[in-house]
């Protein structure tokens, strides 16, 4: 048992550094494909859910299929959640540092205007489409410039509380993916 769970923390471990590296760089890819690839208002908002949320959940059922398959086939609800959670904590460390400290500090420190400016670009394409709710429109982009304000004006205080939300939001996902993903291995009786 103690070498399944070793087994488990190095092969999700693995998974997490890669999962992390993925998770990079369709951040970055994201980034720059909303504010210069794309022209579209579609594609402003199609394209964040489809590189935040689609690919990666994509890319984590294959890791916890693959995973599970390498380590035997077999884990408990304990050792689904230690591994899945090991692999989203790495990956969100990896993710933390490559996207939002070297990345939006050192290679695009205006990430948040570009973005703002998109956004902008983009419900000005918006307003023109006939038949545009103009009234839910203005409210949306004084949400959104709100939002972008915040960003722009974040305190210690509240990236502290960001990671604290996010690694316990990281550790209820990985108990849902366990519970989707456990195997208990089987049990044999022997009949007298």
């Amino acid at each position: 048992m103690e070498n399944l769970d070793q087994k488990i923390k190095i092969t999700f471990g693995k998974y997490g550094v890669l999962l992390g590296l993925i998770l990079t760089a369709l951040s970055i890819f994201s980034f720059y494909f909303i504010t210069v690839i794309s022209h579209s208002p579609f594609l402003f908002v199609a394209s964040p859910l489809v590189f935040s949320m689609v690919i990666p959940i994509a890319v984590v059922i294959l890791f916890c299929f693959y995973g599970r398959k390498i380590i035997g086939g077999y884990w408990t609800f304990k050792q689904a959640t230690t591994g899945i959670f090991i692999m989203f904590l790495a990956a969100y460390i990896l993710q933390t540092v490559g996207r939002d400290l070297i990345f939006a500090k050192l290679i695009e420190p205006h990430m948040i205007e570009k973005t703002e400016k998109a956004f902008m670009e983009a419900a000005a394409q918006i307003r023109k489409q006939p038949g545009a709710n103009l009234k839910q429109l203005d409210q949306n982009e004084a949400d959104v410039k709100k939002n972008f304000e915040d960003q722009k004006n974040i305190t210690f205080g509240k990236v502290v509380q960001g990671y604290i939300f996010s690694i316990l939001f990281i550790f209820v996902l990985a108990m849902v993916f366990a519970a989707l993903f456990k195997r208990d291995p089987p049990v044999y009786t022997t009949s007298d």
